[in-house]
């Protein structure tokens, strides 16, 4: 089956089907409809490669992301590719698991398939990596990391204003002794957060104790072998926020194995609101960082670039606290190894 058949059986020309397919020119809405029908009805599916040859565009997306395996990640997939589909637009996918080399190689794939645009959501990102899309007029959208250019954007999220308000929730309920447990550090995303946290702590007049902040990995693992570090302290914390929510579900894992309850002895908060954390023993209190909304402003940024109408721009997401039951009354215990 050939775009010559579809035409023939559509009663159009070979470039009328070339435009319903490409959304290139105005067709009638009841020719491209007479199009479209024939279309599925011969089972005629258009060769991308050739599309790609003669308009010069691919019609794909790519998006890079840090972790297939953290369910935060998955269900930004899902909602960039939802709103890709509806704009006739493929997305390739890659994953970086965090490491610099596997950003080079996820670079490189996106060049090999000439994609329109690229959304950067992870923050393992060398400059000189950036302007290799740059040099090619490829726009670009970053998650936290980027520099505003003609044909680049940047989305911030205001995690600065959700760990506020988790600290506040903590410091509401009688907790001082509170503990962070960050992402690597050679992370920019990491970073950020730290430095939210640092600062959250000092505008709340509570005191930020340095060997209460320990380093996790962004999985459960880092989190819970860091809660266990802070469990062997002749005074621990009453409370714990980890950098994201997979981080705080392995302390949670760290505590019950130590024989603790969450919240009675010691309370935990997340970040980024992933929907296993509504279904956590007990329900994870967490900041919520709207992955429909990021996925939008990402690929609302690439494609309004890409269309030529607009240049590279900020956005900003806010976050939210969304109260569960892993928070509760600081515990005021003098038992040995109790915080206070």
């Amino acid at each position: 089956m050939n775009i010559l058949q579809v035409a023939k059986q559509a009663r159009v020309s070979t470039a009328t089907v070339s435009r319903v397919i490409n959304g290139t020119a105005p067709v009638s809405e009841k020719t491209a409809e007479r199009v479209r029908q024939t279309i599925q009805r011969l089972n005629f599916y258009p060769n991308t490669h050739a599309r790609t040859l003669g308009s010069g565009k691919s019609r794909m997306y790519g998006l890079i992301i840090s972790d297939i395996t953290n369910p935060f990640f998955p269900e930004l997939v899902k909602n960039f590719e939802d709103i890709a589909v509806e704009h006739g637009q493929e997305v390739i996918v890659a994953n970086t698991n965090y490491q610099l080399k596997r950003m080079e190689m996820c670079v490189r794939r996106m060049l090999e398939r000439k994609v329109d645009g690229v959304a950067i959501m992870t923050s393992e990102m060398e400059p000189h990596l950036a302007d290799v899309f740059s040099h090619r007029g490829i726009p670009i959208v970053f998650l936290d990391t980027g520099a505003i250019g003609a044909r680049s954007s940047n989305i911030e999220v205001d995690y600065g204003g959700g760990i506020d308000l988790a600290i506040e929730h903590l410091a509401s309920l009688g907790h001082t002794r509170i503990a962070f447990i960050s992402g690597p550090m050679e992370l920019k995303s990491a970073q950020v957060r730290h430095h939210a946290f640092r600062s959250g702590m000092q505008r709340k007049g509570l005191p930020y104790v340095a060997e209460l902040v320990l380093t996790g990995d962004h999985r459960t693992e880092g989190g819970r072998a860091a809660m266990t570090k802070l469990l062997q302290m002749k005074r621990r914390p009453t409370a714990v926020l980890g950098s994201n929510d997979l981080t705080a579900i392995g302390a949670i894992g760290a505590i019950h194995q130590a024989g603790l309850r969450v919240p009675q002895d010691i309370s935990v908060v997340g970040c980024d609101d992933i929907e296993l954390s509504n279904f956590t023993q007990p329900p994870l209190t967490t900041i919520r960082i709207p992955r429909n909304e990021l996925a939008t402003r990402a690929f609302t940024a690439l494609f309004a670039v890409s269309q030529g109408g607009e240049t590279g721009r900020t956005y900003r997401i806010d976050a939210s606290l969304v109260l569960r039951e892993s928070t509760g009354v600081a515990s005021r215990k003098s038992t040995p190894g109790k915080a206070e």
